[in-house]
């Protein structure tokens, strides 16, 4: 790449805390952070050009022409948070089912109620696809405000083919007008619907026969996820439908082990899913054969917090023992973990999974991209990747999961573009711009 022009030079960076490389960290390499301190980095369009101390890269720079230069003011930047796991576009909100948790109710029995996921799909059926689009680009204003560059969205709260294909409408039409990059995933098989209550195996045939095609035909979607649980669909199933989504070009993803432990993470291996997700009840087996296949678990701290479960995923042994490339996410949802806090995920990855600074920041970079298939693209600073960067307003990694319950966010920039600013958004994407 040129240094011949220089579209926005970021100077005054007191920390540039980034993994290396473009693939996932495993293990032990979590812990390996690259950290400049008086650092630049250098944009050209949408890619970062040069990145090093200040001194260095204004040598390299002399002569070029700079059309822009921004003043980091000391602060912290590290590559574009991404999110990725994610259920962005959903309708209403489940409040009300907070007394029920708090006085001991278990999830699967609420659900089992028709409460839980099937309240929120009745609340999806009813709103307008205009609806949907205000509610979730509110919630992708504030994930861009507390840093996210890219976030994966899930569908599931449909459960219909047309009312999932608005969902995954929806969640393109984000991707295209908002500054977040939106990643798609179909998710049909996230509740047996109240209309099928005692068919599951019909509602199967129903998705593998009629939404999966139209969902493939219509290249609404990257991935297919399945809710593989207790009373939601057996491994079985979840194997119908992940082969069958294969076959239609999209990569399996699994809601593996959440709440029972019934071989979804040995499924996820099995399969070869780009990712097994929750994983609290995954047995040690499961955990070898995500290593073993390079499956990446991605962690969801906030959900069994909210829950109030007292276990949690053993992120510890998936990392030391098993040698696996954790990633975090929020689960952004509106029953069980109702916040697009990343930040409070950190802290919480902090508190509840044993998980040191270093490993959480490759978790919510370099390792969160691999489980979207964007690690070649984003997730840390490379020349030649997009420049996609989040300024902190923090001396050091540590202090993120250390001061904690407050949004650490400065700025900014996305495909090059200054989007946050001194803690505001800036400017809107035209539909289309990439």
């Amino acid at each position: 790449m040129t240094l011949e022009r220089i579209d926005l030079l970021l100077t005054g960076i007191g920390r540039l805390v980034t993994p290396p490389g473009s693939v996932p960290r495993y293990g032990g390499e979590m812990r390996s952070v690259s950290e400049i301190e008086h650092a630049a980095i250098a944009i050209r369009g949408d890619r970062i050009a040069l990145f090093g101390p200040q001194g260095d890269v204004l040598t390299q720079l002399n002569g070029a022409e700079i059309v822009e230069t921004l003043d980091a003011g000391g602060r912290m930047v590290t590559p574009g948070l991404v999110d990725p796991h994610t259920h962005l576009v959903h309708g209403g909100s489940r409040e009300h089912e907070l007394s029920l948790k708090r006085s001991g109710v278990p999830y699967l029995d609420i659900l089992a109620q028709g409460g839980g996921i099937l309240s929120t799909v009745k609340a999806t059926r009813a709103a307008s696809e205009q609806e949907l689009y205000d509610k979730a680009r509110k919630s992708l204003d504030i994930m861009l405000l507390n840093g996210v560059t890219t976030v994966e969205a899930k569908s599931g709260y449909g459960l219909t083919l047309e009312d999932e294909l608005k969902q995954l409408r929806v969640a393109k039409r984000l991707h295209e007008e908002h500054p977040v990059d939106v990643v798609p995933t179909f998710m049909g098989a996230h509740a047996v619907p109240p209309e099928y209550k005692g068919r599951p195996d019909e509602f199967v045939e129903l998705l593998v026969n009629e939404m999966l095609p139209e969902v493939a035909r219509k290249g609404l979607a990257e991935f297919c996820d399945v809710f593989c649980e207790q009373g939601v669909f057996t491994a079985p199933q979840t194997r119908r439908i992940l082969q069958q989504g294969k076959r239609y070009g999209l990569i399996p993803k699994i809601h593996a082990d959440e709440i029972e432990t019934l071989g979804g993470a040995e499924l996820a291996g099995e399969i070869g899913a780009i990712s097994a997700e929750h994983l609290l009840a995954a047995s040690d087996e499961g955990l070898r054969m995500l290593a073993v296949n390079g499956v990446i678990p991605v962690l969801l701290p906030g959900t069994s917090f909210n829950l109030g479960l007292k276990q949690h995923a053993r992120a510890r042994e998936m990392i030391d023992t098993h040698q696996l490339p954790v990633a975090l996410s929020t689960d952004y949802n509106p029953g069980s973990c109702p916040t697009e806090s990343i930040q409070l995920i950190m802290m919480l990855a902090s508190l509840n999974l044993r998980m040191v600074p270093e490993e959480i920041i490759t978790a919510c970079t370099i390792n969160a991209s691999a489980a979207i298939g964007r690690a070649h693209d984003i997730g840390s600073i490379e020349a030649g990747k997009r420049a996609d960067l989040t300024l902190f307003d923090v001396p050091n990694i540590a202090y993120l999961p250390y001061h904690f319950g407050i949004n650490h966010t400065f700025g900014v920039i996305k495909n090059g573009k200054v989007t946050v600013w001194d803690r505001q958004i800036k400017g809107r994407k035209n539909a289309g711009e990439r």
